[in-house]
């Protein structure tokens, strides 16, 4: 089976190419450019998703598609919103098109905090509504709501992969996600840790491995759902993240500044439905933190 990952140089694409070579498949990974370390295992494919002659050639002969590009991220979608819709959104109408003509599978790399917005249920089910409170997440939103549009008259269902939070290898806080990478990265190298608001904020972490097993788990998959929740329903805050990092790096200094109106307070998604389906153990956050720690402590050797 032959499987296109859009974005497969960005923290998960990476990781995700790697998972499905493990389980098997025949992978390409596209991305704007190649990596610097490339393996023999992955073909690698370099263009520019925005352009449609590329677009329709690199799909080409694919089974399956994961689609985890995006031009924005939480942080900067409130002044690059215009951005978002008027590329990332068309291009995958484009791509969904393209999709329903060759008769592939795609499953779209979507955003389970932000989608939801602020929520009193928590850990937040699938069917909850969603309301957005930056562009990230209504971007997102759009093109889901445009998968299931597509749904409606196709037998191949796309399926909307909502990833809560996750780290691990491979991660980059400076692209403007990522409070884990962020805090350890910080704290081995002696730099002070930056914390929006109080501490506080709760989200639902998940180590890399784990959502790259549990998005290679829909490349099979035929049953009815078209939206599943990629979590660990688990909720910690940042102080309690702080006090697992501390147990590794006894020291390290806490700036504390303004919140952020494109931060929701708690976020915990509910992963049962997934669950149903795939019954799976899932990686403890204190061994995947220890985890992330050693890869980070063998790269600076």
């Amino acid at each position: 089976m032959k499987i296109l990952v859009l974005g497969g140089n960005g923290f998960i694409g990476s990781n995700l190419c790697k998972c499905l070579v493990k389980c098997g498949y025949d992978v390409y990974s596209f991305d704007m450019t190649v990596p610097q370390r490339k393996s023999d295992e992955i073909h690698y494919i370099e263009g520019d998703f925005f352009d449609d002659y590329v677009l329709s050639k690199i799909t080409e002969g694919m089974d399956v598609i994961f689609h985890g590009i995006c031009t924005l991220n939480p942080g900067n979608s409130q002044d690059k919103y215009l951005l978002g819709y008027e590329r990332d959104f068309i291009q995958t109408v484009k791509l969904c098109s393209i999709v329903e003509k060759n008769q592939a599978k795609l499953i779209f790399l979507s955003s389970g905090g932000t989608v939801y917005g602020k929520q009193e249920r928590q850990p937040i089910p699938e069917d909850t509504p969603t309301v957005p409170i930056n562009h990230y997440g209504n971007l997102k939103l759009c093109i889901e709501n445009l998968i299931r549009t597509f749904n409606t008259h196709i037998d191949k269902k796309m399926i909307i992969a909502r990833i809560s939070n996750p780290y691990g290898p491979g991660q980059d806080y400076h692209k403007g996600v990522g409070f884990i990478d962020a805090a350890l990265k910080r704290a081995i190298e002696g730099n002070p840790i930056e914390i929006y608001g109080d501490g506080n904020t709760i989200r639902d972490y998940i180590y890399i491995d784990d959502v790259c097993r549990m998005l290679a788990s829909f490349v099979t998959y035929s049953g009815e759902h078209e939206v599943f929740n990629i979590s660990s329903a688990k909720g910690t805050s940042q102080k309690e993240i702080l006090q697992i990092i501390k147990t590794l790096v006894p020291e390290f200094k806490i700036v504390y500044t303004a919140e952020r109106s494109v931060d929701v307070k708690k976020i915990i998604l509910d992963n049962s439905r997934y669950m149903k389906e795939f019954p799976t153990e899932l990686i403890d956050l204190k061994e995947g933190i220890q985890r992330y720690y050693n890869y980070l402590l063998e790269l600076r050797k």
